[in-house]
């Protein structure tokens, strides 16, 4: 009977490379994709008390859904609400059933490579996480006599997601339908958001 004998160098190669397996599972790569043309309307304004239904989006699935449980973000207008803390106290929102939080980076998608998550934030009873009005979260608003909503460069919206799993980084690009370069408040409709964004599928990695 013969026997054979592995180098020791070749055995412990062997055991290195098993182990790296078993402790540092492939990574899936990140996904990169645009919404066009989010739908966001609202009723009243002007004055009047705004009401409606938010559109809601799942950043896991790149799509608008009707779910009361799987969203991350939802839009009304200018309003951006997501699916974690507790109701702010306007009309129609959606119940939150999910631990999504949000913050504000400064600098660009390329930029922001890591989560940091000591920023997060969750909607509360004082008002959603991502400030609205001008100049105080993603958009500012000129006023008379152009009246624009523009997003405002180099805000980041840096977010996990409602399952308290993944993380996405997402950067509004018009709040015009179409997506004008020059958008015109009297002739473009407004409340139709198109933005792009980076969703990690991978549980728990909070680089992109």
């Amino acid at each position: 009977m013969k026997f054979f004998y592995l180098p020791l160098f070749v055995f412990a190669s062997a055991l290195f490379l098993v182990s790296c397996s078993d402790d540092e599972p492939e990574l899936v790569p990140v996904e990169i994709d645009i919404f066009n043309d989010l739908s966001a309307p609202q009723e009243g304004g002007q004055g009047q008390p705004i009401t409606g239904p938010f559109t809601k989006f799942n950043l896991a699935t790149g799509q608008v859904t009707t779910s009361e449980t799987a969203w991350d973000l939802a839009f009304r207008g200018t309003t951006i609400i997501i699916n974690g803390g507790v109701e702010t106290g306007i009309a129609d929102e959606p119940a939150r059933t999910g631990d999504a939080a949000v913050y504000i980076a400064n600098g660009t998608m390329s930029s922001i490579a890591e989560v940091d998550v000591t920023l997060f934030r969750q909607d509360d009873s004082t008002g959603p996480a991502i400030p609205g009005g001008s100049d105080n979260g993603w958009y500012n608003y000129s006023g008379p006599p152009t009246f624009l909503i523009t997003p405002l460069a180099g805000k980041i919206l840096v977010m996990r997601t409602h399952d308290g799993n993944n993380y996405a980084k997402l950067e509004i690009l018009s709040y015009y339908k179409g997506a004008p370069d020059s958008p015109d408040a009297t002739m473009d409709e407004g409340r139709h958001y198109t933005f792009n964004y980076v969703y990690n599928p991978n549980d728990n990695v909070t680089t992109f």
